[in-house]
């Protein structure tokens, strides 16, 4: 009975997500209450489970919101501006140059872990320049949302902060197996960045070359008219504080990857003092807080809503129950694998199933699964992380990639068919790499 309960819960969480009719605060709060009760748990009962779940998620909200907060201040102050026009600069008039350059500043650009403002900066910089060299809009899009989907894995970003709230584990922690996973995920990204560059060059050279000279010419000099990487207010920028941002930065990194104090304490120091550095002024503090407190505090009430979910599901027993259950009709010899099946077809599932669906459902009962067969929780929630988040910007659960689309003047169906196939090819590979250096 536990299990069809448990089943029952999850299946109407993802069900009520999907049709768009709830958000994840409220399937994920009040879904499982109910389950509790036809279980036959009382309130009391539910309430001590609640507790016990928000206990595993606090530091990953206190975590959270001031990361998106410190980041948010940088952006504000201009800390990745130069870096980006600078590639812009380099990367004008050459084909391949400038999908190279794309990858580059859109993981630049998504040092904040924030899938709109890496659009809102990628898009106005680069569109016109894609335009002007007849390349591919769509180009755009899928290395903006590849480049971005890796610097993803970083512990503010959503992912790892939802699979670190599922299986308790520091999302810092969870994060340092996965540096070296960025890196080689990036020199691929690059790699393919030049190989779709050739290809996209090979359908350019069938215009005659006084056209191909007159489109690089006018490119230059759109660009050169408009080197800002996004409209922005520019009173919030400090150029003359760069250095110092960018050290302090280098510090916060370093002291997240050094471990030496818990990674919620490391942001709440640091926007502290980068506020304190960029905008002495109080007034000017609040409003950069009030500006990015929304991001902050809704990534926050997810995480808390998910703490109460896992919390009932895993203190009443369903979770444990319904991965015993799903054993015995599953294939033998698929079950102890079952993370990296389902990490192999991460990127379809992301087309099926909201983020919130994928890692607040599907990772718990896989997780519970395949532990009782000797495997890692943190190996399993590699396998699902590294399969999934990768086809973070195809999905049209995302409302960044909706943002993207709208700033690009493309559509949602074309983007998927352009992009769908080197995504998940791009994941797969992706996953074979973790396996082989340990990761998983």
């Amino acid at each position: 009975m536990l299990s069809i309960i448990g089943l029952a819960t999850i299946l109407t969480i993802v069900f009520l997500l999907l049709s768009g009719r709830i958000t994840p605060i409220i399937g994920l709060v009040l879904v499982p209450i109910v389950g509790a009760l036809l279980a036959g748990f009382g309130f009391a009962e539910i309430g001590v489970l609640f507790g016990e779940g928000i206990d595993r998620v606090i530091n990953v909200v206190i975590m959270f919101i001031f990361a998106i907060l410190f980041f948010g201040v940088m952006q504000d102050a201009g800390l990745f501006d130069p870096i980006i026009n600078k590639m812009i600069a380099i990367s004008r008039g050459d084909v391949i140059a400038v999908a190279v350059g794309t990858v580059i500043i859109g993981a630049i650009a998504h040092l904040d872990g924030s899938g709109a403002s890496t659009f809102l900066i990628t898009i106005p910089a680069l569109l016109p320049l894609y335009k002007r060299l007849r390349m591919s809009p769509y180009l755009l899009l899928l290395l903006v949302g590849l480049s971005a989907s890796i610097i993803n894995m970083v512990p503010w970003g959503g992912p790892i902060g939802r699979t670190a709230a599922v299986i308790g584990v520091d999302p810092t922690e969870l994060w340092r197996p996965l540096i070296p996973v960025q890196i080689i995920a990036m020199i691929l990204l690059i790699g393919l960045a030049v190989i779709l560059g050739l290809r996209e060059k090979r359908k350019i050279s069938k215009l005659t070359k006084s056209e191909n000279a007159d489109l690089e010419a006018a490119a230059t000099l759109e660009l050169a008219e408009n080197d800002a990487p996004s409209k922005k207010d520019e009173s919030l920028a400090r150029p003359k504080l760069l250095w110092a941002n960018l050290l302090l930065t280098l510090g916060v990194i370093t002291m997240l990857v050094w471990g030496i104090i818990p990674a919620g304490f490391v942001f709440m120091i640091s926007l502290s003092i980068a506020l304190i550095m960029n905008y002495p002024k109080v007034d000017d503090q609040m409003e950069r807080i009030k500006a990015h407190a929304p991001n902050a505090l809704l990534m926050a009430a997810i995480i808390l809503a998910a703490g109460s979910f896992l919390g009932i599901l895993d203190g009443t027993g369903m979770l444990q129950s319904l991965a015993t259950d799903l054993v015995l009709f599953l294939p033998a010899f698929i079950v102890p694998y079952l993370h990296l099946v389902i990490g192999f077809l991460g990127v379809p599932f992301e087309l099926v199933l909201s983020t919130d669906a994928y890692y607040f459902a599907l990772l718990p009962v896989v997780e519970q699964i395949v532990t009782g067969y000797g495997v890692e929780a943190t190996s399993a929630a590699y396998a699902m992380v590294i399969g999934n988040i990768i086809g973070t910007f195809i999905s049209p659960f995302s409302p960044a990639l909706w943002l993207a689309l709208g700033l690009a003047g493309l559509e949602m169906g074309k983007h998927i068919r352009y992009s769908f196939f080197w995504v998940w090819g791009f994941s797969i590979v992706l996953i074979v790499a973790a396996m082989v250096i340990g990761v998983i």
